[in-house]
């Protein structure tokens, strides 16, 4: 089965999160953060992300793909805010946020894998799925970091947004046919 689709836009929500993630301490320390309330803000993110995995599990198999797009809408809401934040409960708010698409993300993105390849014939497909995220995980960090030198740090937000906009576009592009 094609599932380019899939991969393409889960490459593009690769390197739009690689894009931000080794450079979000940078933002935190810019607001003025300690170190362990980068680790509050991370633990935020993964609480949130397990809390909304066990709520959302039972919608998968029958609503996977809108989930998959909502995820990435709700990303890039979030880049889109956060180069307006001033203060330390906000990063708190979005990361709760950010949490809950991670959830929506990955377990709808594991689900529609399963769903597009053939027991006893995923091997070949996961691992090409694996290689082009791997890939755009590995680009994402060098163009991020290209981005804040000739930029700033809020362009890095928005074009992390506009990536996250392409691949919901790439989801929706495949609801609708």
């Amino acid at each position: 089965m094609n599932i380019r689709w899939l991969i393409r836009s889960q490459s593009i929500v690769t390197l739009a999160a690689g894009m931000i993630y080794p450079y979000y301490l940078l933002f935190l320390k810019n607001l003025g953060n300690s170190y362990s309330k980068y680790g509050l803000a991370f633990a935020v993110f993964t609480i949130s992300s397990a809390l909304v995995s066990q709520w959302i599990a039972p919608r998968l198999d029958r609503h996977a793909l809108a989930i998959l797009m909502v995820s990435s809408i709700g990303m890039m809401a979030v880049m889109l805010l956060f180069p307006w934040v001033t203060s330390y409960v906000w990063v708190l708010l979005l990361q709760w946020v950010m949490g809950s698409c991670n959830a929506l993300q990955k377990t709808s993105e594991k689900v529609l894998l399963a769903d597009f390849t053939e027991k006893g014939a995923r091997g070949r497909t996961v691992g090409s799925y694996h290689f082009w995220t791997s890939i755009a995980s590995g680009f994402a960090v060098l163009a991020g970091g290209f981005l804040i030198d000739w930029l700033t740090m809020n362009a890095l937000f928005y074009g992390s947004a506009l990536l996250y906009g392409v691949s919901a576009w790439i989801v929706w592009k495949r609801r609708n046919s």
